[in-house]
């Protein structure tokens, strides 16, 4: 999936039934995540047990939903306090991978700030 830099990506930290369907978690992202579904953004959602994801996102005309669900192991995310977290291609690349990313430490970088019209 290539993903254009405009499109940001927001991972749902709670758990999430995975019985939702778009509308269901539509409605998440405007509770949890804050955002608009609409956007054109990615959301991540992943179940209790982490080894289940969905992707939403709107695609001009209608939604989409990417799924899945792991024959064995778990998914590792990154570890936060808040209700949901902006990952980057690279961080969504490690999750899909099976890498621990509450063991890595990433170095400070640079990153241009978008400018708000």
């Amino acid at each position: 999936m290539l993903i254009p830099g405009s499109v940001k990506m927001f991972l749902c930290t709670r758990p999430v039934d995975m019985r939702f369907g778009p509308d269901g978690l539509s409605g998440l992202v405007r509770t949890f995540i804050g955002e608009d579904p609409l956007s054109g953004h990615i959301f991540l959602f992943k179940n209790k047990r982490g080894d289940r994801l969905k992707l939403l996102y709107w695609d001009r005309d209608g939604w989409a939903i990417w799924y899945k669900r792991l024959e064995s192991g778990t998914f590792r995310f990154p570890s936060h306090t808040e209700d949901s977290a902006e990952i980057d291609h690279r961080t969504l690349t490690m999750i899909l991978q099976g890498v621990d990313l509450r063991r890595i430490h990433r170095r400070k970088r640079y990153t241009r700030k978008s400018r708000s019209a």
